[in-house]
């Protein structure tokens, strides 16, 4: 029996959805929602790592995907400091954490694609 579909739908802080599968793709979905967890996996970060990691995301976007990503409980923010400039930290929650075999597996089947269907390309060395 498939599990997600015991009932008509599924629910998770108050928010209604179809299946497991939908309840997810809202969790992480999106162009840069799995990104940015991809770049908390080994270590926390404050915003500006991750913009350096990420550089064609644009500063609005990536402050909204933490924002909600925060939201959903799979990032953490820490701030340190009380007055400018304050220090701000990004890290994965133990919900976070339990995304990381989904990671492995997304980077695995991606690098599985580009090997067979296309290639890596290396920023040329200045």
């Amino acid at each position: 029996m498939k599990t997600e579909c015991i009932g008509d739908y599924v629910k998770l802080n108050d928010k209604k959805y179809p299946c497991t599968v939908s309840l997810t793709m809202d969790l992480i979905g999106g162009k840069w929602k799995t990104v940015i967890l991809y770049h908390l996996k080994d270590e926390p970060k404050r915003y500006n790592e991750l913009r350096k990691e990420m550089p064609s995301v644009t500063e609005m976007t990536l402050s909204l995907q933490l924002k909600q990503l925060e939201k959903d409980g799979l990032v953490s923010r820490k701030v340190y400091g009380k007055k400018p400039p304050i220090k701000v930290i990004y890290g994965l929650t133990d919900f976070g954490k339990s995304l990381l075999p989904v990671l492995k597996a997304i980077t695995e089947w991606g690098n599985q694609v580009v090997a067979e269907k296309g290639e890596f390309i290396y920023a040329e060395e200045n």
